[in-house]
């Protein structure tokens, strides 16, 4: 074996141009390789560090998936948004919920959160919505728009995550219509209104589908922990004020109508209320009750108690449970005895890791992930196909070398272990080099501090620092890839060479 390795490097000396761009097809392909998947790296550790401590902690509990869609803490994902966007479900039963939760060993804390989106607007005296400046601004993209996400917690919220970084001002008052913001929120704001927003300050809330309207007092301002999160701009407020935009109401949580509520309207078609002369709503009918002074139009819909309590907030209402482990590598753990807690105790929920909880997030970083790999697997083929057509001319050119060598008695193991050798030699040296190449790289890159600012942008990069994150899983991983890769494309040219006969050698004329 020694005077094939000896052998071997003679040869790829001899043969230097051929195996210099062996060589640096090689490198180039390492180092963009471990690159990548570096460069992935440091985003899913970046999001998970970032959102473990101050979004979702280690374990999120949520109601089960819609049909065609997925609940994640930021709202429920799909494609169908024909009848507007969809509603956070209420977790059911959340206080037998979260005693299920708090008997479990093993987590530090534990906390509830409601989740909701909405648009900031400017406060007038009129207490109403002015939509005139979204109709004058319209070359305003929808994310210049003050939108939001509203976060409330209950009690241990701040324990169980995080604490924000204040600028000014103090957390929402319990009970209130206070609203505690981020320095983003701040920044769309008086850049689409035009005007300065301080704390004290009164705007207007409004839900996504603008049925819902709630006036807000700014208590305070902070910035996000991480100055480099991903995380939308967000609110915090009180658990009340975010169950009107969450659509938390007692007519949510109802399973069955009561036997007061008179349904008759309900069984009629359309033509029977309002296509003919003997509908419900027939013009003369009309007529004559309008102009009828008997007629009490500030009782005309009856009794509407119970639609008023159907239309309150449900204080027992929450979107998700959240807790931290005492050591998070248990989670995985952790989250399979409380799939097992709460299929015993017969509540249909789910349970989630941070990565299941921010799939906003992370579904858009796997995304790039399968298609920087689809890329790097054309990338290798192309590669090794070079390798294979490069080695195969040069078996061709070393004809006669091949046949000398079994003239005077080589076995085709010999030649096997050759090709092999040299092979693996180029793989090796090569990988060597790319690693090289690669971290002097990132390095340089990592210390250029290169930021995004778009939102986008960050939502996608998982963070506003672009950075580079190498661990040895994913060198070793390349390197193997690169040395099996290098033996399969080897394995034509060697079949090649051991067709070569001394007769074949000499009929060449080489």
């Amino acid at each position: 074996m020694k005077d094939i390795i000896k052998l071997a490097f003679r040869n790829l000396r001899e043969h230097k141009s051929k195996t210099i761009i062996l060589c640096m097809f090689l490198i180039f392909g390492i180092a963009i390789v471990i690159a990548g998947n570096s460069f992935l790296e440091a985003i899913n550790k970046g999001l998970e560090k970032d959102f473990r401590a101050n979004y979702t902690a280690d374990i999120v509990v949520a109601p089960v998936n819609p049909k065609n869609a997925v609940i994640d803490i930021f709202g429920v994902n799909t494609m169908d948004i024909s009848n507007g966007v969809p509603a956070l479900p209420a977790l059911p039963d959340a206080e037998k919920a979260e005693a299920v939760l708090k008997n479990q060993e093993g987590l530090k804390s534990t906390t509830k959160l409601i989740s909701a989106q909405v648009l900031v607007m400017e406060y007038n005296e009129n207490n109403e919505a002015d939509m005139s400046k979204f109709i004058e601004k319209d070359d305003v993209s929808l994310m210049d728009y003050p939108v939001s996400l509203l976060f409330s917690g209950g009690d241990n919220y701040w324990d169980t995550l995080t604490e924000v970084v204040f600028i000014e001002g103090t957390y929402p008052a319990p009970n209130s219509t206070e609203i505690l913001i981020d320095t983003r929120v701040k920044n769309a704001y008086e850049k689409f209104y035009e005007r300065d927003l301080h704390v004290g300050d009164k705007v207007f809330l409004a839900g996504t589908d603008f049925t819902t309207l709630r006036e807000a007092t700014i208590c305070g301002i902070f910035k996000p922990a991480n100055e480099h999160s991903a995380m939308f701009q967000i609110i915090y407020c009180s658990p009340d004020l975010a169950r009107a935009f969450a659509r938390l109401t007692y007519a949510l949580s109802m399973e069955d109508i009561p036997d007061s509520v008179d349904l008759s309207l309900s069984s009629l078609t359309e033509d029977e209320l309002f296509g003919g002369d003997d509908t419900l709503f027939d013009e003369d009918l009309s007529s004559d009750i309008l102009s009828s002074s008997k007629v009490d139009f500030d009782n005309i819909l009856g009794d509407t108690s119970l639609r008023d309590k159907l239309n309150q907030t449900d204080s027992g209402a929450w979107n998700f449970l959240i807790a931290r482990a005492e050591k998070p590598s248990k989670t995985p753990e952790l989250i399979k005895e409380l799939q097992q807690a709460y299929k015993d105790a017969g509540l249909e929920v789910q349970v989630m890791d941070w990565e299941q909880a921010a799939y906003s997030y992370t579904g858009s970083v796997a995304g790039i992930g399968l298609i920087f790999n689809i890329l790097i697997a054309v990338l290798a083929v192309v590669v090794f196909i070079i390798i294979m057509n490069t080695m195969v001319v040069s078996v061709f050119e070393r004809t006669r070398e091949i046949g000398t060598m079994r003239a005077i008695g080589s076995t085709k193991n010999f030649v096997r272990g050759l090709f092999f050798s040299e092979a693996l030699i180029i793989s090796v040296v090569s990988s060597v080099i790319g690693i090289i190449v690669s971290f002097i790289g990132m390095g340089i890159f990592n210390a250029l501090k290169i930021e995004v600012e778009n939102s986008i942008a960050k939502m996608i990069l998982g963070g506003g620092l672009l950075s580079f994150s190498p661990t040895l899983p994913i060198i070793l991983i390349t390197v193997i890839i690169a040395l099996i890769g290098s033996i399969l494309s080897a394995l034509y040219p060697v079949k090649s060479a051991l067709k070569i006969t001394p007769a074949k050698a000499l009929a060449s004329g080489e």
